[in-house]
């Protein structure tokens, strides 16, 4: 789509008054025809198909409940009775997932003249409607809440049985290694969708990024291995709250990978209240967390070259406020093993000379059935070091290398 590609909402290159493709469909007090070449074609299969139904997923710039300009956090139907029945079911099913009442999708009515619902029901008569998400939410959780409201009026029809979390295919391809990407509060909007693409690329990865109410309702049963990006770990933490938490817990426990880079990292350590607990690591020097950003260098350990691949000497990596990881002092948690060392620092903000010098910038342990990589620096923002991020998630997933030099769980049960 070249919208999408440009990320704008009318078409590139098309004429102004053909360029928004939400206007673009023949009907009442509208055009006549289809505007243009990709209206064209899309109105054309709602012809040929002639379906029953027709819905159109869309996002708003803001809650409508809180700026009434914007559609955001609607769900725009048009007058037929079977839409009017069964969007109430849709609204209530994705309403109970939403906390914040003005966040909360509200009924509208009328799609917009020009509009492709508007078009389908007044030319053909086909039950349509619009579903409007915010672009002020996290991805995944627009997604999710398109999701819901199209597995409740499927399930409606009685053409799914699935669970409306279910989102990864059900046939398992050989040597398939699937990985969640957290996609929530507590991170920013780009990191998450990088990660994704990154993993996707990998040969025989299925990415799927994923929302802390999906988290809390079981989907990390789906998948092989978690990865947390950057923001802010405590954030995060709140986002997940603690359910979500105990199910990040229970996942690695239970076999389950979990790569932390950066935020993700801080979660994972057991110095804090809202960590995870599941690598006996805390940070060094926190009244300095504000240390800077930019490229630092960092240096292979032989595990980190038997997991990460043969770089040899001093690498330059992309740094952002990571944490300055020491041993946590538990006993019931596995010492963990560096994979790489910080061999140059950041010093902004009176951060004291010497201290990140020297100090682990990646490590890695077991934890019960499961695995833990933590990455202080970005590797997937460093042209070069990206090919890290797919290395070391197949490691927490059991894939290769097996052991790495890494020891085994032997703690005791918490």
């Amino acid at each position: 789509m070249p919208g999408l590609a440009a990320k704008s909402r009318n078409i590139p290159d098309e004429p102004k008054e053909s360029a928004n493709l939400n206007r673009d469909f023949p009907c009442k007090g509208g055009p006549d025809k289809p505007l243009n070449a990709l209206a064209e074609a899309m109105w054309q299969l709602v012809l040929s198909r002639k379906p029953d139904w027709l819905v159109d997923l869309h996002e708003g710039f803001d809650f409508h409940k809180i700026n009434k300009k914007s559609t955001g956090a609607g769900l725009i139907r048009t007058r037929h009775k079977d839409v009017l029945a069964v969007s109430e079911r849709m609204l209530e099913a994705v309403n109970k997932t939403i906390d914040e009442a003005d966040h909360e999708l509200v009924p509208m009515i009328n799609p917009a003249v020009g509009s492709l619902a508007r078009a389908a029901w007044e030319v053909n008569g086909i039950r349509a409607m619009i579903q409007e998400t915010c672009l002020k939410e996290p991805l995944a959780r627009r997604v999710r809440q398109h999701r819901i409201m199209v597995h409740c009026l499927l399930k409606d029809l009685e053409m799914v049985d699935c669970d409306r979390d279910l989102i990864t295919p059900p046939d398992r391809q050989p040597g398939e290694l699937r990985v969640a990407v957290y996609c929530g509060g507590g991170v920013g909007s780009t990191g998450p969708v990088r990660l994704e693409g990154l993993l996707q690329a990998d040969r025989g990865v299925l990415a799927r990024l994923v929302s802390p109410e999906a988290i809390r309702a079981g989907v990390l049963r789906q998948f092989d291995a978690v990865v947390f990006p950057g923001g802010t770990g405590k954030g995060t933490a709140e986002a997940l709250g603690e359910g979500g938490r105990e199910a990040v817990e229970r996942f690695v426990r239970g076999g389950g990978g979990y790569l932390g880079i950066c935020a993700g990292a801080y979660l994972a350590t057991s110095g804090y209240e809202w960590g995870l607990k599941i690598i006996d690591a805390k940070t060094v020097d926190s009244r300095h967390w504000k240390r800077g950003k930019g490229t630092v260098k960092i240096e292979l350990t032989p595990a980190g070259r038997e997991i990460l691949g043969r770089r040899e000497g001093e690498l330059p990596i992309y740094y952002a406020n990571g944490p300055l990881l020491g041993p946590g002092g538990r006993d019931d948690l596995q010492d963990y093993t560096v994979l790489s060392y910080f061999r140059q620092e950041m010093r902004e903000n009176d951060a004291p000379e010497g201290v990140m010098l020297n100090t682990p910038a990646m490590i890695a342990a077991t934890y019960q059935k499961g695995r833990v990589a933590l990455f202080s620096p970005h590797p997937e923002k460093t042209a070069g070091l990206e090919p890290f991020v797919a290395r070391v998630i197949r490691w927490t997933a059991g894939r290769a290398p097996q052991d790495a030099g890494i020891a085994p769980a032997t703690r005791r049960a918490r």
